[in-house]
């Protein structure tokens, strides 16, 4: 296969050694971050109409309702696959448009209510919330925790200086005989595991969020694209 056939997100993606470097990952870093309150925001949106429209079933005004939802749906799910194309690269072709075969306002209503892409749309924000709050997380702590634990030669000397502390403290105890227990990070061989650590917690995170990030790209490519 010629590399004009592979889409660009392949051709973009970054080497292991060169990741955690790389725009790409810090893309990928953005979008598991920004899809938090992208999800919040869409399933508030969702779940309000929804029982906004289901709560006015028992009368018509119940029905432009769901309607509307569809209708904000379909846009959540359009907003959703510019997001993807803009900040991973991946193209994904939108369903087709509702069709309305009768005339006037319920003919619209009743298509919309029809509209299997707009309910797919709407089932999407519903389900990928308590995805993006888990992605969210895993990215921060992972991202911070790689960062933070690769530089600790740099800043190390901090906790000398300016605490009472000889080197960053890990546990401080007091045992059951009275006898008081301090862990510090006072050693150079100490100070290279911690900054060892956290170069392997930093080459895997970029592979870690990529991971978290291709949920989102089946899911939408299941219930937002065309090619499902």
């Amino acid at each position: 296969m010629s590399t004009a056939e592979y889409p660009a997100s392949h051709l973009d993606r970054p080497g292991f050694w060169r990741a955690p470097f790389a725009r790409q990952s810090f893309r990928e870093l953005g979008y598991a971050l920004t899809s938090l309150p992208v999800a919040v925001f869409g399933f508030t949106l969702v779940v309000t109409l929804f029982s906004l429209g289901l709560g006015l079933a028992v009368t018509v005004i119940g029905l432009p309702v769901l309607g509307l939802l569809l209708a904000v749906a379909r846009g959540l799910g359009a907003a959703e696959r510019g997001r993807l194309r803009t900040m991973l690269d991946e193209e994904m072709p939108a369903p087709p448009p509702v069709v309305v075969t009768r005339e006037g306002f319920w003919g619209g209503i009743t298509a919309r209510l029809a509209d299997q892409a707009g309910w797919k749309a709407a089932l999407h924000q519903f389900v990928m919330l308590p995805w993006a709050i888990f992605s969210f997380a895993v990215s921060t702590v992972f991202f911070t925790l790689g960062w933070s634990l690769a530089l600790f030669p740099v800043y190390q000397w901090v906790f000398r200086r300016y605490t009472s502390w000889g080197g960053y403290r890990v546990a401080d105890w007091t045992g059951s005989d009275g006898a008081h227990h301090v862990y510090e990070i006072t050693s150079a061989w100490q100070i290279a595991g911690v900054c060892l650590l956290g170069l392997v917690i930093l080459f895997l995170t970029p592979q870690l969020i990529r991971g978290l990030n291709s949920l989102n790209r089946f899911t939408a490519r299941a219930l937002l694209s065309a090619d499902n």
